[in-house]
């Protein structure tokens, strides 16, 4: 039996099959949300700890770069304002 060969990646960047922005998005998760020690102790633990990490802190309170470098709650109290 023959081995498999890794395929070259067939898209360019800007390209809808591009994967450079989810690899992005998974090294950041990882690199703020995983434990010093690497590893969470049970699959349970990290599904909670990523569901609180994504529906608080990371919707809600980190900077974005496409909001001027402002949390989504800062974006939204700047952005009151404008709107009376």
């Amino acid at each position: 039996m023959e081995k498999a060969q890794a395929l070259a990646s067939y898209s360019r960047p800007g390209n809808p099959h591009d994967n450079a922005p989810a690899e992005a998005g998974w090294s950041t998760l990882k690199t703020e949300l995983l434990p010093h020690g690497g590893a969470f102790a049970s699959l349970e633990g990290a599904r909670l700890e990523g569901a609180r990490y994504l529906d608080t802190y990371f919707n809600l309170d980190r900077r974005h770069s496409a909001l001027g470098h402002r949390s989504p709650h800062q974006f939204e109290r700047d952005f009151q304002p404008s709107l009376s």
